[in-house]
């Protein structure tokens, strides 16, 4: 897929992961979509993607909430008419043995890793499915094949992600429209410091592994497509 002229939503653009991901297609010729809470750390992003050459426009919204995401996505319709490229990776989680966790953990981490990326696809398909085409990413966890105490919520929020993502890949697949998920291990962002404190911060993924990743399956030929890719630490275990 040629990113020059392509249009990009990515979720949780303001740091980490999503701000490298957003980085990398801007710097690929794709207009982006910066969506995420914190403004300041927005225009941060904003500003690093204008110095690069690349282009972006901050749109601001919760993901909790359903009414901003429908917003998002219309705003996106209006002032481009199509969207090509969806990457869902804002993410929340919150550790602590299973018998103590609080309903309201819970549903943080519902509410943001899984309901929103099924919102965000259901608006985002709205404006693919009259073009009969675009690619949907959505930025899961290795944790689904690992299960790891202490995440269990966090796990079960990531695996419904890739429930979701196989369920809308064999649903749209004849309708033009791409979906995939990608699995990284503990990635050196704040939130893997704090769910894996136990890792050396020098033994983390970096956020710009997991961009590279999503430049590389949105950079195969018309020929090939991934329907899931793990990136582990290499000082991990394999498998």
């Amino acid at each position: 897929m040629d990113l020059k002229g392509k249009v990009a939503v990515v979720t949780g653009a303001s740091m980490g992961i999503g701000k490298s991901i957003s980085i990398a297609l801007a710097q690929k010729g794709a207009s982006v979509m910066l969506a995420a809470r914190n403004i300041e750390k927005l225009k941060q992003a904003k500003e690093e993607i204008a110095s690069s050459g690349g282009s972006s426009i901050i749109i601001p919204a919760d993901l909790t909430d359903e009414s901003q995401i429908i917003a998002l996505f219309k705003k996106v319709r209006d002032e481009f008419g199509r969207l090509d490229i969806l990457i869902n990776n804002a993410g929340v989680t919150v550790t602590g043995k299973f018998v103590d966790f609080n309903l309201k953990d819970f549903d943080s981490i519902i509410n943001v890793n899984l309901k929103a990326v099924y919102l965000c696809c259901r608006e985002a398909l709205k404006i693919m499915l009259p073009l009969k085409s675009g690619a949907i990413i959505n930025i899961s966890s290795n944790i689904v094949y690992k299960g790891y105490p202490y995440q269990a919520v966090y796990c079960a929020s990531k695996s419904g992600v890739l429930g979701l993502t196989r369920s809308i890949a064999n649903e749209y697949h004849s309708e033009g429209i791409l979906v995939t998920a990608i699995h990284p291990g503990a990635v050196d962002t704040g939130m893997a410091t704090q769910a894996r404190p136990d890792i050396e911060s020098s033994l983390l993924l970096l956020p710009k592994d997991v961009a590279d990743t999503v430049l590389y399956i949105l950079g195969l030929s018309e020929r090939a497509w991934v329907d899931e890719i793990v990136i582990r630490r290499r000082a991990a275990k394999p498998f």
